[in-house]
């Protein structure tokens, strides 16, 4: 029987009764391509068997190892983000209410997703790469011997959430041995959703592009993905296509999209779409995106209800729902009126992990 785990080192943590893990693995790509991913492990220090696993998969960090949670100070910790008060990370990471989950006996997993830590340009938003991440970290922990169980649920944070929802949408070779209980999408970021309600769609139209650092992350991650069938020169200009080669890897989100909007004021344009190429864009967006097929699992879809058009809009949120109703899955949802993009995790995970116990 092939493994999946192919390295581990223990490492500290700031999470009472827990002990965590770095981990490499073997995984594939949404077109059955080897790959490997790199992630954390974190288990209740006390021996334990067939224990729940959540797999955590999350929010945008950026194109290439700069933006790599599990390498980051203390990863085996609480979500810590970049724009808190006083904040010296570059980038989100942690798992909101870890020490949760390890009080109840979980063991969590966090997937850094492939490329980010792991050679080649990680499949931005490519939801179902994404969560083939999220599903084999699974696996992989369960040879590690810390008492994961083979059934799991996801939670995930908007990149992530809309990893979180394709984790349900997988071929059944994906699972392995594993099971799937259910998937908890925190304003999920589901490209093909985004493409036909008003604002990301829209944006691609014309030559004047407003210069949208996740747009061009989006665009670069599906050239990623779909090397064979699209093209960086069919959306980039000259100077778009400099910004990504000299930052893809060493720029984290905030960085590229700060040079991103200085190169488009002093040097022009950064994106500009080839219309004689959407056809092919489309069909691979189709292709990368969740909302394509019945999940198999219940979803539960947490909304922030704050301002309307954040880094998720409402719409796009929206539109997934309305998606896999119409795909006949079953789908729930709860708005937090108070909450903006990034308060949610921190203030709907009891509620998320509520839901997924119940599951089992």
């Amino acid at each position: 029987m092939s493994r999946t785990l192919l390295h581990h080192e223990s490492i500290p943590t700031s999470i009472a009764g827990a002990i965590a893990h770095r981990i490499r693995y073997h995984s594939h790509d949404l077109h059955g391509r080897p790959t490997e991913s790199t992630g954390l492990v974190i288990a209740p220090s006390a021996p334990g068997e067939d224990r729940r696993v959540m797999s955590w998969t999350h929010g945008t960090t950026g194109m290439g190892d700069a933006g790599c949670p599990s390498t980051q100070p203390d990863p085996a910790r609480e979500l810590t983000l970049y724009f808190s008060p006083g904040s010296t990370t570059e980038i989100d990471y942690g798992i909101p209410g870890l020490q949760g989950f390890i009080d109840e006996g979980w063991v969590v997993v966090a997937t850094d997703y492939q490329g980010l830590g792991t050679p080649g340009v990680h499949h931005y938003t490519v939801n179902r790469t994404n969560a083939i991440d999220g599903v084999t970290i699974v696996a992989a922990a369960r040879e590690l011997g810390v008492g994961a169980g083979a059934r799991f649920g996801v939670i995930g944070w908007s990149q992530g959430g809309g990893a979180a929802a394709a984790t349900v949408e997988l071929d059944p070779a994906d699972y392995g041995d594993t099971e799937i209980v259910g998937a908890v999408c925190m304003s999920p970021g589901v490209p093909s959703i985004a493409l036909r309600v008003p604002g990301l769609g829209s944006a691609l139209g014309g030559s004047d592009i407003p210069p949208d650092g996740h747009l061009f992350m989006i665009l670069a991650g599906m050239v990623a993905a779909f090397p064979d069938t699209l093209s960086l020169d069919d959306v980039f200009t000259a100077v778009g296509r400099r910004v990504y080669e000299h930052g893809w890897n060493d720029q984290p989100v905030h960085h590229l999209s700060d040079v991103l909007a200085r190169a488009c004021r002093h040097e022009g344009q950064v994106m500009a779409v080839d219309m004689s190429k959407m056809a092919a864009w489309m069909a691979a967006f189709d292709g990368a995106s969740a909302a394509q097929r019945r999940p198999i699992a219940p979803v539960h879809v947490q909304i922030d209800g704050q301002i309307a058009d954040g880094p998720c809009p409402l719409p796009w949120q929206l539109g997934y729902i309305d998606a896999i109703t119409k795909l006949g899955g079953e789908i729930t949802s709860t708005t937090y009126p108070d909450d903006d993009h990034f308060s949610l995790p921190q203030h709907a995970i009891d509620d998320a992990r509520a839901w997924l116990a119940a599951r089992f």
